[in-house]
């Protein structure tokens, strides 16, 4: 009995990780409304992130909301996982419905209030579904466990550009009207799909673990101090850094490509690139997720190498059957190999892993700035969401370890943090925004080019938390 405990609970974990897949649907899909906003509504390109900044605001929103309401009563205690679940899942479907009145009425902000109210449903499921994915079997592979849902993450954030792409311009190359009312259909499904999910997990087979822990409630709220606790502080930075440079590489990345350096690409010709950054968190995190399994250590090795190319064939045949000439990303292996060949280095070690991934962001972005070869140095950034991929479990792993009975509370302090996501974007974007004004660029480089200094900058960061967090853990008896 105690084996079949130890067991991941496939049953369950499976219709649990669809909700994975439509946060990064969601997330992903919004780089390609920045493009689209920014023409319609003729904005600058700090305007343009506020999509992001309305998505991202709302984690931070939420998560607020929902620790204080939990001071004063454990809410998953009182309504359960499943119930509380199913709650975000239906603010979230009230936000995307709320897309038919902003097409409608052709209105930027009411757009930013839906995508806020997607983002406000998805906190509550953050919540709750982080936690749930880790306790679905053995404690000693929930990491892995986590990684593998982020793997179906980025299975949405990569289909979601390619999808969202042919409702408004088409499944062509070539450039079709404008019409934002095109950008209901997708969101008036995904309305229906958070729904019918919602119904659906209420009655599945869920286990309900808050009616597990409910003896483990007591003294919960007793002695918390956030500052006894510099792996959570430092955690806590980590993580708005981490969303922060996740998002912000991508969502900068159309403005990128449509600088004449770059090839001045047009609004709908930019999805394969947005499908193919996703795509390389989940080449990445589909690599984590061959841990989960029971595998032998020279299978498990074959499959580190295998798994990362069918991530990448999906990419690839995703973007064909849509009609795009992806011929250019037939050199993007080379930056897989390299990956992978990192992978061993870190091994299960998280500080390690996130100090070496660090390192490989800032080589990487670095590389992006000085590669006098514009169509390669467009890989080197893109590249970043590989080294991005295996992120957030090591800090989440690094940042909680030492906390015992308040690991509840860190938690919701951690998701807190994606607010990061919604701000370094718009740092990145206002150095954009000197284009504008200064022609002339900085360095030889247009200042669009050079924002990307910024995500530089927060891999650094990443691999500094990585190196000295173990080192606290090590004086605190924790590691």
């Amino acid at each position: 009995m105690k084996q079949q405990e130890q067991q991941t609970k496939w049953s369950q974990f499976i219709p649990l990780i669809s909700v994975f897949f439509f946060w990064g649907f969601v997330a992903a899909s919004n780089d390609i409304l920045i493009p689209v906003f920014k023409n319609s509504f003729t904005l600058s390109q700090l305007e343009s992130q506020l999509v992001n900044n309305a998505f991202y605001a709302a984690y931070f929103v939420g998560s607020l909301v929902f620790f204080i309401i939990s001071m004063r009563g454990d809410v998953l205690q009182k309504f359960g996982y499943k119930k509380t679940l199913a709650f975000g899942l239906s603010i979230s479907a009230m936000g995307a419905f709320l897309f038919v009145p902003a097409a409608s009425m052709n209105n930027y902000w009411i757009f930013l209030t839906a995508l806020f109210v997607v983002g406000l449903g998805f906190s509550v499921q953050q919540i709750v579904a982080n936690p749930l994915a880790i306790k679905m079997g053995s404690p000693e592979t929930g990491t892995h466990r986590l990684t593998m849902a982020g793997g179906i993450n980025s299975l949405g954030t990569t289909i979601g550009p390619i999808i969202l792409g042919i409702t408004i311009f088409g499944s062509q190359n070539s450039s079709s009207s404008l019409n934002l009312n095109d950008v209901k259909v997708p969101f008036v499904i995904l309305g229906m799909a958070f729904l019918l999910v919602a119904i659906f997990l209420m009655f599945s087979k869920i286990e309900d673990p808050s009616k597990e822990e409910e003896t483990q409630e007591e003294n919960t709220e007793e002695g918390f101090n956030i500052l006894k606790y510099p792996q959570l502080m430092m955690g806590m930075l980590a993580i708005f850094i981490y969303v922060g440079v996740e998002v912000s590489i991508v969502s900068n990345l159309p403005a990128l490509l449509q600088t004449s350096e770059f090839g001045g690409l047009l609004e709908e010709n930019l999805a394969p690139f947005i499908s193919l950054y996703w795509g390389s968190l989940m080449i990445g995190r589909w690599n984590g997720g061959v841990n989960v399994f029971d595998f032998s250590k020279s299978t498990n090795m074959i499959l580190k190498f295998i798994v990362p190319f069918v991530a990448f064939a999906i990419i690839i045949g995703a973007n064909i059957l849509s009609g795009k000439d992806v011929s250019s990303f037939y050199i993007y292996p080379v930056w897989i190999v390299i990956f992978v060949l990192m992978s061993f280095l870190g091994g299960k070690n998280a500080g390690k892993t996130l100090m070496i991934f660090g390192l490989a962001g800032v080589l990487m972005m670095l590389l992006g700035l000085v590669y006098p070869d514009k169509e390669t140095a467009r890989y080197f950034f893109i590249s970043g969401g590989l080294f991005c991929s295996i992120m957030w479990p090591a800090i989440f792993d690094l940042a909680i370890t030492g906390l015992g009975k308040n690991t509840g509370k860190a938690s919701s302090f951690l998701i807190m943090m994606i607010l990061g996501g919604g701000i370094i974007p718009l740092m990145q974007g206002a150095i954009c925004d000197f284009d504008l004004k200064k022609t002339n660029g900085i360095f030889g480089l247009s200042y669009t080019h050079f924002s990307y200094i910024i995500p530089l900058f927060c891999f650094a960061y990443l691999a500094f938390y990585g190196f000295i967090t173990p080192k606290i853990l090590k004086k605190q008896g924790a590691a």
